[in-house]
Order: C-alpha cells, then sequence, then structure tokens
C-alpha cells in the first residue's frame, strides 16, 4: 500500500474549488496516479476544474506552470484566483454565453462592455473571446476548459443579482452607468428631443425631456417607467464598488 501511494500524486484543492469536484473527491486531498506524459493543468482539469478558475498551482511548496509534468509523490496545492483577478489584457470587457442574457443586460446597464448573442455555438464564443481580448463567462465548465481560452470565468450563482454581484467582486470592472445600449452594447450619446421627436410616442413626448440614443443601432432611451428598478440596480452596484477594500 505504501509503495503505491508512492507512485501517486497528492492534489490539495482550495475549499472554493471543491464545488467543480465530482462528489466522490470532494474533500481536501485527491489522488491520482501519476505518468510521464499528463501536465498538472490536465490532471487539474481532469477532475472538472477548468484552469480558469485557478489561480496559483504549488508543487512541494514552489509555484509551477500548468506545464509542468509532475512526478510520482509529489504534493500540489490548487489555490483559486484572487479577488478582485488580474487579466492578462490592459481593459476588462466580457463576452456571455446564451445563458446569462439577463446578466449582460446588468452589465451594460453599469456601462461594462459586454458581448452577447443568444445564438452562438461553443466554438465561435471560444473565438470571438480570443480575437477580442473578452472574459468569457459562461457556466460551461467543458467551454472554459478549452485549450488556449485567454480569460474566462464560471459563474457559479443562479441569480442574476447574485450573478452580477459575482462577477463585480471577482472582476472589478470601470463602472460608467447609463452609457451603453442594453439591446447591442453599442455606446450612448445624449439627444435633444427635437432629434428623436418623429420616434416618440406622444406621451412619450409628453412626459420626458432626457434622451439618449444608441450610436450603433439608433435605440432611444429615455427614464421611463422601469427607471427607478434600474437605478436601483445601479446604486447597489457602486455603493458595493466603493465599499471594495483598496488593493494598495
Amino acid at each position: 500500500m505504501l509503495r503505491n501511494m508512492e507512485r501517486m500524486l497528492a492534489l490539495h484543492f482550495a475549499p472554493e474549488l471543491r464545488f467543480f469536484l465530482p462528489p466522490r473527491h470532494r474533500h481536501e486531498t485527491v489522488h491520482l496516479k501519476a505518468d510521464s506524459t499528463s501536465t498538472l493543468g490536465h490532471h487539474v482539469q481532469s477532475l472538472g476544474v477548468p484552469l480558469t478558475e485557478v489561480g496559483t498551482l504549488r508543487v512541494d511548496g514552489h509555484d509551477t506552470p500548468p506545464s509542468h509534468i509532475p512526478a510520482p509523490g509529489e504534493t500540489v496545492d490548487v489555490l483559486p484566483v484572487p479577488h478582485p483577478q488580474p487579466l492578462p489584457f490592459d481593459h476588462t470587457r466580457f463576452l456571455l454565453d446564451v445563458h446569462l442574457g439577463t446578466l449582460a443586460r446588468r452589465l451594460r446597464l453599469l456601462g461594462v462592455d459586454t458581448a452577447y448573442d443568444n445564438d452562438r455555438d461553443d466554438p465561435s464564443l471560444y473565438r470571438q473571446a480570443n480575437a477580442e481580448e473578452r472574459v468569457l463567462l459562461t457556466r460551461d465548465r467543458g467551454l472554459l476548459s478549452r485549450s488556449g481560452l485567454l480569460a474566462g470565468g464560471h459563474v457559479r450563482q443562479d441569480k442574476p443579482a447574485d450573478q452580477l454581484r459575482e462577477v463585480l467582486q471577482r472582476f472589478a470592472p470601470p463602472l460608467r452607468p447609463w452609457t451603453r445600449c442594453l439591446a447591442c452594447n453599442g455606446e450612448l450619446s445624449h439627444v435633444s428631443k427635437e432629434e428623436v421627436r418623429e420616434g416618440l410616442e406622444p406621451g412619450t413626448r409628453a412626459n420626458y425631456d432626457a434622451f439618449a440614443r444608441c450610436d450603433s443601432c439608433g435605440r432611444v432611451y429615455w427614464p421611463g417607467a422601469h427607471h427607478s428598478r434600474l437605478a436601483q440596480i445601479v446604486r447597489q452596484a457602486q455603493d458595493m464598488v466603493s465599499s471594495r477594500p483598496d488593493p494598495t
């Protein structure tokens, strides 16, 4: 038995990452048979943990890249990404999969550059995320485990409000509320009532004076019946950001 253990690789997963493990492995240490060909990253992902969710791999106390070929008897600490998470880009913008439409609209409400289409397959999402240097947000672990994905994040929460809080805490994107189109992600420009009068309903013309128009799709916005609910979402997000500890 001792000889068999000497041929094994011991992986210690941080509590935050055990969510991804199969139920039989949801304990502190997982033992796997080491071989001479599989990388450390392959071993981690074979257990269901996408590398996008891993911050540091530490082998026998030393930080080690996912490309490392582990030797029998090594001990690996698998640590989560820090919050806020550093990105390989000098900007923070997102691409969301088909199941995160409400989250996409809320991020756009906050002025966060957020691409979303309700009819995209996995290969096209992968290509767009890398080509446009976007963080791919999804609940699909398989999509996040694709080789070569530059940046991604698994959204764990179910409710849109909780999903938004999760993304803001993890990635800390700059907020510019009321500057993006909720429908297409285009940038909004303030316009006068006269510029958009012909497209307005009589009641809207009579009751509202502040308007914005999307530079991309031409959609017109004004502080209508849903404004108070949207304003509450914005206030809560701003309050959360302002209460975030200073990383310095």
